[in-house]
């Protein structure tokens, strides 16, 4: 399928929503009420009239800046130690194995019960927020890249080594391309956890962001305010699935196009 034809059936697919999210809400059906009573749905027209109003003002600028500085920091420092961590472990079988236990209890643990714990570490700042996010973005990486990098053919290996590479050389031309594709995977998916981290963290405790927009909004029952806030974030997370996107097509320009392809 073509691109141009993708991205239109998405874009209807989203109107359609919209559409009829709008007859739902206002569309007199029982008793001369809508089936949907805008007081706890809102209408898309109010949310997109409020979220006009927050921009226009200027009024989410600051917000927004504080959400997305500690969604980057959570992003960054999350992936960076999932990236270094993964390949020491996939490359030491023995560090590896000892730690096992260790990760996995870890990784079970539930994020939201750190939440109250880092802002007593760390104060209701940035950095609790940051804290959150990382702990959510390190693990997703941290398995897609020990496992892309455990997933090279020993094949390919053994090849590599008869023709005289050393261990600097295989890392580069090996195991560094072989675990790009798992890499990239999970950092998609790791922009819109670093960045519940960040809301939710803003959420439970903080003096700007978007998740404390969020919950000002809902403290007084203004669902067209919350609905707006979501509709930031929605927008927020395309934006920087876009920029991985890009990032990824360039240091992936050797992989073949599937998008590309017609069925």
């Amino acid at each position: 399928m073509n691109r141009p034809l993708l991205l239109g059936l998405q874009i209807l697919v989203g109107i359609g929503f919209l559409v009829l999210w709008h007859l739902l809400t206002t569309v007199p059906v029982i008793d001369g009420k809508p089936l949907f009573a805008p007081f706890f749905f809102s209408t898309p027209l109010d949310v997109l009239e409020r979220t006009w109003k927050l921009f226009a003002s200027g009024e989410i600028w600051y917000h927004l800046y504080i959400t997305l500085l500690e969604t980057i920091l959570a992003f960054v420092i999350g992936a960076a130690g999932g990236i270094v961590v993964g390949f020491a472990f996939a490359r030491r079988e023995l560090l590896a194995a000892v730690f096992d236990p260790y990760v996995k209890a870890a990784n079970a643990l539930p994020r939201v019960v750190l939440a109250p714990i880092f802002a007593l570490w760390f104060g209701l700042g940035i950095w609790s927020k940051v804290a959150l996010g990382f702990t959510l973005v390190f693990f997703i990486v941290f398995f897609n890249v020990y496992q892309g990098v455990k997933e090279v053919s020993p094949t390919v290996l053994a090849n590599a080594r008869m023709l005289g590479m050393n261990e600097r050389q295989l890392m580069r031309h090996v195991y560094w391309p072989a675990a790009l594709t798992w890499m990239f995977s999970s950092l998609h998916t790791s922009v819109g956890f670093a960045l519940i981290g960040a809301v939710v963290g803003e959420y439970l405790g903080a003096a700007a962001g978007l998740g404390y927009k969020i919950h000002e909004a809902e403290s007084v029952f203004d669902v067209t305010g919350v609905f707006a806030g979501m509709l930031i974030l929605t927008i927020f997370v395309i934006i920087l699935d876009a920029i991985v996107t890009a990032i990824e097509n360039r240091l992936l320009v050797w992989r073949p196009d599937t998008t590309a392809r017609t069925t």
